[in-house]
């Protein structure tokens, strides 16, 4: 089992950025995948982001693309989204996900896109709100 811890998050101008983490509680990361997903009122939860823990390779939602970057910390375990040029469309509840030991043809696929099979393990979920 594993317990995503989510941090960051909060009030901030249109035109500012952000940065959300996302760790383990009690046990490191290892061959896993990784991704954001968002939901606003009213709206179904949207794909964000992706990451493999291993390969350190990224997946965008095309809508996002140069503004928003995930990365990780090997050293502090821990994944990250810094947002930037922050909008207030981008306004959501922000998850951040684990899938345990992806295969190849996870990445090739959509899986990563999919929060509904995508993924195992889900984080507690942070407020993202952008003024304008």
């Amino acid at each position: 089992q594993v317990h995503l811890v989510q941090s960051g998050g909060g009030l901030v101008q249109a035109g500012g950025s952000l940065r959300l983490s996302c760790a383990p509680s009690g046990r490191t990361f290892g061959r896993f995948g990784f991704g954001w997903f968002r939901q606003a009122p009213g709206k179904e939860r949207g794909f964000v982001a992706a990451l493999s823990w291993t390969a350190g390779s990224t997946y965008y939602a095309d809508s996002l693309k140069g503004r928003f970057t995930i990365s990780r910390d090997i050293a502090k375990n821990t994944v990250y989204l810094q947002m930037d040029s922050l909008k207030p469309e981008d306004t959501a509840r922000y998850f951040c996900a684990a899938v345990s030991d992806p295969t190849p043809t996870y990445w090739s696929g959509t899986y990563y896109r999919d929060g509904d099979k995508g993924y195992d393990y889900w984080g507690q979920g942070t407020q993202v709100t952008v003024s304008s």
